[in-house]
């Protein structure tokens, strides 16, 4: 008779404990360990079918991809969707996933593949009003509303399709597992079934999931480990902008990113944001300055503002959009200290124009020369552009993919820029407000 083990189990990661914690101790989620006991039997040895083979002695099959029609979305999937793949798209709610998908259904079926859009969360007529919106009308583009997973399953042998579409994996249950559809339990069951009939059938499954209050992943984090590419997509609602981005992709890289435009019309693919994130004006204005940003690999020119004013307040205000909050105090506290400008007095705003968030250190330069630029009330010349990173000495560090923005700097009209040539940041600041009108410095790419 098999002995019985009392073991605990996390429902969210799968950690297994002895006895029953009310915390996680993977991933430190409070009441998600439930009793798990089942019979332990001794497992025995059993004989493969086939050996084991050299690695040396197995062909390398190429991965065939096939192009959804948007070239954003095949950017960031690594050339197109992969048969068999399982694709997990999650989102803010009202972001745009359903918009996206329906667009990428409708390309899919306007190339002739035979396309299954499954809602769980709205009625055919619902989803049929958006396709006649946004022009997503194809004759070979079924869909179906239904929540239940054996019926989904029902529905792929009847159309036997191409292309498989659910919005949400949340929002469908399975009758041979016990929970409410969106619980640990079903959202694993339900993944891993449409995983499993997805590699059976070399069948692409594109999945939408919903997140958190914290933008995480709402159910287990074993979904994540089940699908083959885990997307982002991301924009603000004060915005028209949207971005996709590869958090994993087992068929490409993970640092590009697809950008996106919420229209009337639906959702359009912006091939070249480079004029997104610039101001209109075309006469210098001080407080301003242009950086060329990496997103992914493409490079963006971005655009600085700052404004500075006096204040009479014990602790002056230092408010941030767009930007990392942490990053300009330290630039504040740089500019004090090795530039000379006494900032500890003013109030002091910085954002970025058209919306986007810009993180890494190769726009230093830029945010310390429009603070810079705003405290002595004088403006830059429009055509000049800054790179560089700055460290707590007050040296210009060369920021990564050097030579990639400086070629578009260059290739936008950007006739002076100012990099990792500056050896200090008194010496940029300087040539800032010259205006220097030097050739573009050849750096290497680091």
């Amino acid at each position: 008779m098999a002995r019985v083990t009392t073991t605990f189990r996390c429902t969210e990661c799968g950690w297994t404990s002895l006895k029953w914690v009310g915390r996680c101790g993977e991933c430190q989620q409070w009441n998600t360990v439930i009793d798990a006991t089942e019979p332990t039997a001794r497992v025995t040895a059993v004989r493969p079918t086939s050996g084991a083979r050299s690695i040396t002695e197995i062909g390398a099959e190429s991965v065939a991809h096939w192009p959804s029609g948007i070239a954003e979305f095949d950017r960031v999937l690594g050339g197109g969707v992969v048969p068999g793949a399982a694709i997990l798209l999650s989102g803010e709610p009202g972001v745009g996933k359903s918009t996206l998908l329906l667009e990428v259904a409708s390309r899919a079926a306007a190339s002739g593949q035979r396309v299954l859009y499954v809602s769980a969360e709205e009625s055919v007529s619902q989803v049929r009003l958006r396709a006649e919106r946004t022009g997503a009308l194809q004759q070979s583009l079924f869909l179906a509303a239904e929540t239940d997973l054996a019926t989904i399953l029902g529905q792929i042998d009847q159309v036997s399709p191409q292309l498989v579409i659910v919005d949400s994996v949340q929002t469908v249950a399975s009758g041979l597992t016990d929970g409410l559809a969106g619980g640990p339990s079903q959202v694993r069951e339900v993944a891993s079934t449409l995983i499993r009939v997805s590699k059976d059938r070399n069948l692409p499954v594109l999945l939408v999931g919903h997140v958190t209050k914290d933008g995480s992943i709402a159910g287990p984090r074993l979904l994540e480990h089940l699908v083959d590419v885990v997307l982002q997509f991301e924009g603000d609602r004060q915005t028209s902008l949207r971005f996709v981005r590869a958090h994993k992709n087992r068929f490409g890289p993970t640092d590009e990113v697809g950008c996106f435009e919420m229209t009337g019309d639906g959702i359009a693919e912006v091939a070249d944001p480079s004029g997104l994130f610039l101001s209109r004006a075309r006469t210098p204005v001080s407080g301003t300055c242009v950086t060329v940003a990496i997103e992914g690999r493409r490079a963006l020119p971005v655009e600085v503002q700052a404004l500075i004013v006096k204040t009479q307040a014990p602790q002056p205000r230092r408010v941030v959009n767009g930007v990392d909050s942490s990053r300009v105090a330290m630039l504040l506290a740089v500019l004090e200290r090795r530039a000379g400008l006494p900032l500890s007095g003013y109030d002091v705003y910085v954002s970025t124009v058209g919306g986007i968030r810009v993180t890494e250190p190769g726009a230093d330069l830029a945010i310390a020369l429009a603070i810079a630029s705003a405290y002595k009330d004088k403006a830059f010349p429009v055509t000049q552009a800054v790179i560089g990173e700055i460290s707590l000495a007050g040296e210009i560090r060369p920021a990564s993919n050097a030579k990639q923005r400086v070629s578009e700097a260059k290739r936008l009209g950007f006739s002076t820029v100012i990099d990792s040539d500056a050896v200090h940041l008194r010496e940029a600041v300087r040539l800032a407000f010259l205006g220097s009108t030097a050739d573009l410095v050849d750096i290497p790419d680091f």
